[in-house]
């Protein structure tokens, strides 16, 4: 059986990197009394506000169901405000409030502060090379994921094919 050693795994560091650049973000966002993964969702905002929850979802790579939980506390927090949109009803539209707008300059100041001590010691080009791999992983691995997870079209082809 093969075998491959936590040190040699890609996977493996991927993730223990993000687990501790996790940890150091939400130690440094207990000071501003936010949590981490309000974060994720407040950067997003900071690129394109206003946007649905769904669309929200899509950015952040995370489930509608736990995206909602969490934008009810963003809301709480009077972080973002959320509203139906003006022409499709169904749809909720997410804003920043004045006060997430104002959070910004702050909290980037924060991430670049995490991004300088993760990369202490590394050269600025070997950095570039690890952010173009690691994003060509990521790539990799979506394009396998949507290969092997049928969509819910082809559920349903299937499905008409079988009758």
């Amino acid at each position: 059986m093969p075998k491959l050693s936590p040190q040699k795994s890609l996977g493996y560091q991927v993730r223990r990197g993000n687990l501790r650049f996790h940890r150091l973000l939400n130690a440094r966002l207990a000071h501003h009394n936010l949590k981490a993964g309000h974060w994720y969702y407040l950067r997003a905002l900071w690129i394109a506000d206003g946007v649905t929850q769904k669309e929200l979802s899509g950015v952040t790579n995370v489930t509608e169901t736990t995206m909602v939980a969490m934008i009810n506390g963003m809301v709480a927090d009077g972080l973002v405000t959320r509203t139906r949109d003006a022409i499709d009803k169904r749809k909720m539209r997410v804003e920043l409030t004045e006060y997430g707008r104002r959070l910004e300059g702050e909290l980037m100041g924060i991430a670049i502060g995490i991004n300088r001590v993760a990369t202490d010691g590394i050269a600025p080009e070997d950095v570039a090379t690890c952010i173009a791999v690691l994003s060509r992983v990521s790539e990799n691995l979506q394009a396998e994921y949507e290969n092997a997870v049928p969509s819910p079209a082809t559920n349903k082809q299937r499905s008409n094919a079988e009758r």
